[in-house]
């Protein structure tokens, strides 16, 4: 399974609407995501380590996984239907791995924040993924 990470997050002067734009470690493949702006934000203020007052929603879930006597191990995104994206963040807890069905911008958010792995399924990158 390749392992990614962020390359970039834009924004499309069309509709505005954002786009996270992941990299394959071990070649020059590329997996557009489009995301919500709320998420971008959130990978953003975390990517550029901007101090915020007071926890946003993904730290607050990473406080409470880790609260909780867990970790997250790593994100995969792990399907693609209609055009749409799948993801599932990788608990572990007392050494019991437990997968946790997510959005991808919900699950990278939280990446970025506890400094996990990012993983695509091979079929998810051949169907999407571009080369340059």
């Amino acid at each position: 399974m390749p392992e990614m990470s962020i390359d970039s997050i834009r924004v499309s002067l069309v509709n505005y609407l954002r786009v996270v734009i992941l990299k394959e470690k071990e070649s020059d493949r590329y997996l557009p995501i489009w995301v919500g702006p709320a998420e971008a934000d959130a990978i953003t203020v975390k990517l550029q380590e901007i101090s915020v007052p007071r926890p946003l929603t993904h730290d607050l879930l990473s406080n409470i996984i880790e609260s909780m006597g867990g970790k997250v191990s790593h994100i995969i995104v792990n399907e693609l239907q209609d055009d749409t994206f799948f993801a599932n963040i990788v608990l572990d807890v007392d050494g019991k791995i437990i997968n946790v069905d997510s959005r991808p911008s919900d699950a990278i958010a939280l990446a970025v924040r506890t400094q996990v792995n990012i993983f695509v399924e091979q079929q998810v990158l051949d169907k999407a993924g571009i080369e340059l």
